[in-house]
């Protein structure tokens, strides 16, 4: 038995339908299943530990040169030092967010892409009919998985960075203004870039166009928008990347066009609900 026919028996083997009703799966089924599939791919658990590698190996060696080169050990330098948050910064550096909003957004887009390039997804359709349930599962899924992921991360990041500067005198406790922001933000970049590669995958269906469209969106957007024009701050501040700059800018440097953190906040969560929708609701009229 294949992975993807385990996973559509575990989505209907409770089923019990009404004579001459069409037979419909519970919720916590599809979930089951979907997590089946997530899991049964090599290919993801090598990229969840490739991708949390990757971006603990930028923090922790970012915190690592800075000790190595740090030569001035009076105390008015470390109070510097900390005050102008370098150690926050440096606890989730813009690097290892770039690693990760890229991972997640393949992550995520795997998640459907590879069903329908495999041709897989009929099976789950043809056994599921409730389209828009599968994929809410899916949705479900993948959200939980990654918010997790990318609060160990985050975590473990903070941890070792701090760990590791500490050996200067210059780390911060997870009780220091703004740690705790710079940690929430980091790892909920990790859905949110999750769900905008899943509703991409969605829309798109190929896995080279739907990476391309995740690289504009997370990555060459932000370069292009800078925030020296009003126009241009706005969209950049609409963008996955600026909302995490914001909300991991401790020191609040001037700029010219500055927003607020509740500002960073709900675009955050419009990314997250709207990619959410998007990969839902786009499948219930398109032919598989």
């Amino acid at each position: 038995m294949t992975t993807t026919d385990r996973a559509v028996a575990v989505a209907t083997a409770t089923v019990d339908p009404a004579q001459g009703a069409e037979p419909r799966a519970r919720f916590g089924d599809l979930v089951a299943a979907e997590w089946i599939k997530l899991w049964s791919l090599r290919s993801n658990t090598w990229a969840f530990v490739i991708g949390a590698l990757a971006v603990i190996g930028f923090n922790v060696g970012t915190a690592w040169d800075t000790c190595r080169y740090w030569t001035t050990q009076d105390a008015g330098s470390r109070a510097d030092f900390v005050r102008d948050g370098i150690p926050l910064a440096i606890a989730f550096t813009a690097n290892a967010a770039m690693v990760l909003m890229l991972a997640l957004s393949a992550i995520g887009a795997t998640a459907i892409v590879g069903e329908y390039r495999t041709g897989t997804i009929r099976t789950t359709f043809t056994a599921v009919p409730a389209r828009r349930s599968v994929m809410a599962a899916k949705v479900c899924v993948v959200t939980a998985v990654t918010t997790v992921f990318g609060a160990v991360v985050a975590a473990a990041s903070f941890g070792l960075t701090q760990a590791v500067l500490s050996g200067r005198h210059i780390g911060v406790p997870i009780d220091h203004p703004g740690a705790l922001r710079v940690l929430v933000a980091s790892a909920l970049l990790a859905p949110v870039s999750a769900l905008l590669g899943m509703a991409l995958g969605a829309l798109i269906r190929n896995t080279a166009a739907t990476m391309t469209a995740s690289v504009v969106i997370l990555l060459l957007l932000p370069l292009v928008f800078s925030a020296d024009r009003y126009w241009a701050a706005v969209v950049d501040h609409a963008l996955p990347a600026g909302a995490w700059i914001r909300l991991v800018d401790v020191d609040q440097q001037a700029v010219a066009y500055p927003w607020t953190l509740t500002g960073a906040w709900t675009v955050y969560a419009l990314w997250a609900l709207t990619t959410a929708a998007v990969a839902v609701l786009s499948v219930q009229r398109r032919d598989q």
